[in-house]
């Protein structure tokens, strides 16, 4: 490794690390400060922008927008919260499945902001250390990103690893992850279970009861959606987006069972009998397009209103979201491309031996930039590059979630502030927090439990 080659890797990692302490826009704008010192000072060539990623992400993100905005968010919340009502006592296993499958819906895990009071209110009324579903739910809020077929870290997976000889689909990519990723998630919620100490038995938690208007705060108001109206438009823009995750799925279904039902396009060459080639439209097309028209079907026959959806924090989020892959993977592309040679003959010992480790790359990543859709874009391309087989890769995929280890992230932030009995925290020492268990657990198990079912089906 050269000494220009490690000053410009630290210029790369500058740019991430300054841009997650701004956070938001912060992220991809600041990527460009990286790209810009790159490209202009260092005379390296730029690297490709991820259009097709990006393109998937608004098309999901404003059709989930547009639900939200017609109140379908509304009535998926108060399903999940007539679950855990109906059930308190298990609460810790029940909220991070509730979170965990919003997110597989909509692909986005800012969707969950709604139902961490409802959670935290569930248990602090119950009983229940807060601290014990509250971190793991808001865990799950981010694991589920790598099993809907509508997230970006999906999408990106299955269209790499298309350009890279790994033939898979978003379907056959969630069949590894959903199972994965349960067994992580109960697993971290059963290590959560008895955690931490009974509130009855919280000298801290005691002491804040004793104070009459801390009591008052904390058990004064009841978090709660059962009691808003839900209208048919609501429940219509559901049953729309419910069609249209549908229509996806179907369309992967028939890729796998051999009978390919996307419409056949020109490639624009020709066999040697002069006959035209053709090739099935990729399946980024396909959920760009029924995610468009399911927008527009909710507009039409749901009353959403275009203005409130681009208000909401769902399309606001996701636009954020667009802006950070943009830069940091045009950044990172940027500089593996100039030294995919001196990677591929750097890492090929421990790659060919250790095929797994590069989970642990996965993860460090994901530390720095706060997204799982542009770990994928960055990372995945070297991984191919160096040899890495397209089922480890797909088996290792839940490793892309490392940013709960530093508790920067939004909805853990927020999980912290929705917890009145003040027993979910961010520790004296940054990463002694309450987040960190579950979420280590979670990983953890997903990534060896993903690995072992790859290696059976594949």
């Amino acid at each position: 490794m050269s000494f220009v080659m490690i000053i410009q890797l630290l210029i790369v990692l500058l740019a991430l690390y300054v841009g997650s302490r701004y956070g938001s826009l912060a992220l991809g704008a600041i990527s460009g400060i990286g790209l810009a010192i790159l490209v202009l000072g260092f005379g390296m060539k730029p690297g490709n922008p991820p259009t097709d990623v990006i393109y998937i992400i608004i098309a999901a993100v404003t059709c989930a927008g547009i639900m939200q905005a017609a109140g379908g968010m509304d009535w998926l919340i108060q399903l999940a919260e007539r679950l855990l009502r109906k059930h308190p006592e298990h609460i810790t296993f029940l909220a991070p499945l509730c979170t965990f499958f919003l997110t597989v819906l909509v692909g986005t895990g800012h969707v969950v902001y709604t139902l961490m009071p409802i959670i935290c209110d569930i248990a602090l009324k119950k009983g229940i250390r807060p601290e014990r579903p509250c971190a793991v739910a808001s865990i799950a809020s981010q694991v589920g990103i790598t099993c809907s077929p509508i997230a970006a870290a999906v999408a990106s997976f299955v269209i790499i690893s298309n350009d890279n000889g790994f033939d898979v689909n978003n379907l056959q990519v969630i069949a590894i992850t959903i199972p994965a990723c349960l067994c992580g998630l109960m697993a971290a919620a059963l290590c959560s279970y008895k955690r931490g100490k009974d509130l009855d038995k919280d000298p801290q938690f005691q002491a804040r009861l004793a104070n009459p208007q801390m009591r008052e705060y904390m058990y004064g108001e009841t978090a709660s959606l059962l009691d808003k109206e839900v209208d048919k438009h609501a429940k219509s823009s559901v049953y729309i987006f419910l069609g249209a995750l549908l229509v996806i799925v179907l369309f992967s279904f028939f890729q796998i069972i051999g009978h390919d039902i996307r419409p056949e396009v020109a490639t624009g060459k020709f066999a040697a009998d002069g006959t035209e080639l053709t090739k099935p439209i990729g399946m980024n097309i396909i959920i760009q397009i029924v995610m468009i028209t399911a927008a527009a079907f909710m507009i039409i026959f749901s009353k959403a209103s275009p203005k409130k959806a681009i208000a909401g924090p769902v399309w606001q989020s996701g636009m954020v979201a667009v802006v950070a892959i943009y830069g940091i993977a045009w950044l990172a592309d940027t500089y593996f491309s100039n030294y995919l040679p001196q990677m591929q003959s750097g890492l090929e010992g421990i790659v060919n031996n250790y095929p797994w480790t590069i989970a642990l790359a996965f993860f460090a990543v994901s530390v720095l930039i706060n997204s799982q859709g542009a770990v994928v874009v960055a990372m995945l391309p070297l991984a191919y590059s160096l040899g890495i087989p397209g089922p480890i890769l797909l088996g290792v995929l839940p490793s892309v979630y490392g940013y709960f280890f530093i508790p920067n992230y939004p909805s853990d932030i927020a999980t912290v502030n929705f917890d009145r009995s003040g027993t979910t925290v961010i520790g004296k020492y940054l990463l002694n927090h309450s987040f960190m268990m579950p979420g280590l657990v979670s990983v953890i198990v997903s990534t060896i439990v993903g690995t072992i079912l790859t290696s059976l089906f594949y």
